[in-house]
C-alpha cells in the first residue's frame, strides 16, 4: 500500500521546524530518518497532510560526554551510535544500537525518531529507561526535559505538544563498577523484538546495591519492572534471587498475543531474558568484555 498524499517541507533549523509545525497544525508530522514513520504511512495507520523534514538541521547528530553526563542528538543514527566510543565505554548502548533491525535501517533510523514513535517494540525507550534518561524537547513554549519513562503516554502517543520536537537525549554517566545489558529475542534481524529486556546493575561484590530493569514489547508502553528490581536490590545475587526477579518481571509484564507469540510464550521469554541480562551485566561489572547480540528463532 502507498501512503496517502502529503506535502513535503524541509526545515533548516530547530526554530524553523517549530514554526512550520505550528503553522501547519494538527496534520503535520516531523520526519527524521523515516524508519518508523514511513511504515505507519504505508499501511495508512497515519495520514498526515504535511511532513516536516528535520534531517538537515545542523548539530542534532552529535554525541557529547562531559560533566558526568552523556548527550546524544536526536538525529544521531543507530549506526553512528554503534560505531562510537560511547558504545565501547558503555556496552549496553552498543547492545541496543547494534541490535536494531539491519544495516539499512541502522544507517537511516535515528534515536530521536525511535523514541518519538511511541511504539513499545522500539528498542531505545526500553534501554534508556535503565539509564534514567531525559528526553530534551523544544517547542513554541521553550525548552523542557522529560524523563524517558514519562515521555510515551500510551500506544503511539507521546507528551509532545503541537509544534514541539525532540532535540536530544541525555543520561548520567553510569557509576564506576556498574554495568548493564540489553537483550532481545526476535524472529529475524529486520523484525521488532518479540520481547526485550534492558537491565543496569550496581554491584558491591555479589551484592546488588542498585538496579534498573525495563521490559520492551511487553505492553502498550515500555514497562519499568519495579517488582523485579525489588527482588534484587540489597540482596546477594544467588541463583534463587535471580530466578525470583525473573519471575516477578514476567508477572509484571502485560504482553499482547500477536503473530510473534502468545502471552505465555512472551512471559517465558522475559523470564529467560532477565536471567541472561543479569548474567551479562554481572560479568561486565567484574570488568569482563562480553559481546551481546539478539537471539533469533
Amino acid at each position: 500500500m502507498y501512503p496517502a498524499p502529503f506535502r513535503y517541507h524541509r526545515a533548516g533549523s530547530v526554530a524553523e521546524a517549530i514554526r512550520m509545525l505550528g503553522d501547519i497544525g494538527e496534520g503535520a508530522r516531523a520526519l527524521a530518518g523515516g524508519q518508523s514513520l514511513l511504515v505507519l504511512l504505508k499501511v495508512r495507520f497515519d495520514e498526515p497532510t504535511d511532513l516536516v523534514d528535520l534531517a538537515r538541521i545542523p548539530d542534532l547528530d552529535t554525541i557529547d560526554q562531559g560533566n558526568g553526563e552523556i548527550r546524544i542528538g536526536a538525529l544521531t543514527t543507530h549506526a553512528s551510535i554503534a560505531r562510537s566510543e560511547l558504545s565501547t565505554a558503555i556496552p549496553i548502548v552498543g547492545d541496543c544500537a547494534n541490535g536494531i533491525a539491519d544495516n539499512q535501517v541502522r544507517s537511516r533510523g535515528t534515536i530521536g525518531g525511535n523514541v518519538c514513535s511511541g511504539d513499545p517494540s522500539c528498542d531505545w525507550p526500553t534501554l534508556l529507561a535503565t539509564l534514567d534518561a531525559q528526553v530534551h524537547c523544544e517547542g513554541p513554549d521553550g525548552k523542557r526535559a522529560v524523563p524517558v519513562t514519562e515521555f510515551v503516554e500510551d500506544l503511539y502517543a507521546t507528551v509532545l505538544g503541537q509544534g514541539e520536537i525532540v532535540t536530544g537525549i541525555s543520561f548520567p554517566t553510569p557509576a564506576v563498577g556498574s554495568a548493564g545489558a540489553y537483550v532481545g529475542f526476535k524472529r529475524c534481524a529486520p523484525a521488532y523484538p518479540t520481547s526485550s529486556v534492558g537491565l543496569q546493575l550496581a554491584l558491591n561484590g555479589d551484592d546488588c546495591e542498585d538496579v534498573r530493569i525495563a521490559l520492551g514489547s511487553s505492553g502498550l508502553t515500555s514497562i519499568h519492572a519495579t517488582d523485579a528490581e525489588a527482588e534484587l536490590r540489597g540482596k546477594t545475587l544467588t541463583d534463587d534471587v535471580i530466578a525470583k526477579a525473573a519471575e516477578a518481571a514476567a508477572a509484571q509484564a502485560e504482553p499482547i498475543e500477536d503473530q510473534r507469540g502468545s502471552e505465555d510464550f512472551k512471559r517465558s521469554l522475559i523470564d529467560t531474558l532477565v536471567k541472561r541480562g543479569v548474567g551479562v551485566a554481572r560479568r561486565r561489572c567484574a570488568g569482563e568484555t562480553v559481546e551481546v547480540s539478539h537471539e533469533y528463532y
